[in-house]
């Protein structure tokens, strides 16, 4: 290629890469002015809030409507042990607690506080703050700082706020499939659909359920595949999470068979940390089809294309594989990297 050409598609490159940097303020303000975010502590809207703050033996520190919405929050103190997390949160990292908690011990001050909801039996859970909670546990602090909101609710729409410290795919797979058992439970009458919003993938909630049996699962090379087939149910959710629960079997299957074929390549002499992601691209279905935006309708239902794959998995011969092959492999996924 021409070095004049070259040159024209990295500057196109490095004005895309700095036009998506921006980030424009939006033309017309929205929300609360300074004077309609103050909030009495008296407001019946947050008394009941402070009344509980109290029996779990904190203090309310103050209230306020929070500037977007307008709903009421209490800035609460709270003693540690009155706090938990929710059951369907990520796992504690002790690794990434104890680095937080000496973190906060060289800079000398707790700062952020912690989210808090009234759990199902009264009480407080923390749908975001479980790192938090453990590293102020660790450094033997007596009370948190909370800012307490009556919905309940924001224990499942919080997910989606967690952008700052991007989960890996196996941290969001479980949180959401916890998720989804638990409001299965308290709603699970309502479509799989009316809670997207919650769940943000649906493949998430498959993968989840592999997690859950097998720590170890790797995910990622399955994840494309998924992307393409796995769509939000318009059945109820308890009855998607049992229809779920068979693809996750499936599955499972499909990985035990594709870890044979690793291991008899293995045998032959081939060697590379894309051996897994190239067998299953080989026996994935759907490898050919282009989603187009906006496109709702699989190309085909789950079941069929984890029937189609496990099949191609049986029938996979190792002797088709060269070394050629994984090399050009190793080199679209470096170069996507």
């Amino acid at each position: 290629m021409p070095r004049a050409k070259v040159q024209k598609k990295a500057a196109k490159r490095k004005t895309t890469r700095r036009s998506r940097g921006r980030l424009a303020p939006a033309k017309e303000a929205r929300g609360l002015v300074a004077a309609d975010i103050v909030l009495d502590l008296e407001q019946p809207e947050i008394g009941e809030l402070a009344a509980l703050v109290r029996q779990k033996g904190g203090a309310a520190i103050g209230a306020y409507r929070e500037p977007l919405s307008g709903r009421s929050l209490l800035l609460a103190a709270l003693p540690i042990d009155a706090v938990e997390p929710t059951p369907f949160q990520r796992d504690l990292s002790p690794t990434h607690a104890r680095r937080l908690a000496d973190r906060i011990d060289e800079t000398g001050v707790f700062l952020d506080p912690l989210i808090v909801v009234r759990g199902e039996g009264g009480q407080l859970w923390t749908p975001n703050g479980r790192h938090r909670l453990a590293a102020a546990k660790f450094l033997g602090l007596r009370q948190i700082t909370a800012l307490v909101s009556p919905d309940e609710s924001l224990a499942y729409r919080i997910l989606a706020l967690n952008t700052e410290k991007a989960h890996n795919l196996k941290d969001r797979s479980l949180e959401v499939v916890r998720m989804a058992r638990s409001l299965a439970q308290r709603e699970g009458r309502k479509k799989e659909t009316e809670f997207a919003a919650q769940f943000e993938a649906p493949e998430l909630i498959t993968l989840g359920i592999v997690y859950e049996d097998d720590a170890r699962f790797g995910g990622g090379a399955y994840s494309g595949f998924l992307k393409k087939v796995d769509r939000f149910s318009d059945r109820a959710l308890a009855t998607s999470l049992r229809e779920r629960e068979g693809h996750a079997a499936r599955i499972r299957e499909i990985d035990a068979a594709v870890k044979r074929i690793v291991a008899q390549l293995q045998e032959r002499g081939l060697k590379s940390p894309y051996l897994k992601n190239y067998v299953v691209a080989r026996i994935n279905p759907v490898r050919f089809h282009k989603a187009k935006k906006g496109d709702a309708k699989p190309p085909m239902p789950v079941p069929a294309a984890l029937t189609r794959m496990l099949a191609s998995a049986n029938k996979f011969d190792p002797a088709t594989v060269s070394s050629r092959d994984l090399a050009l492999v190793a080199a679209v996924a470096e170069s996507s990297e």
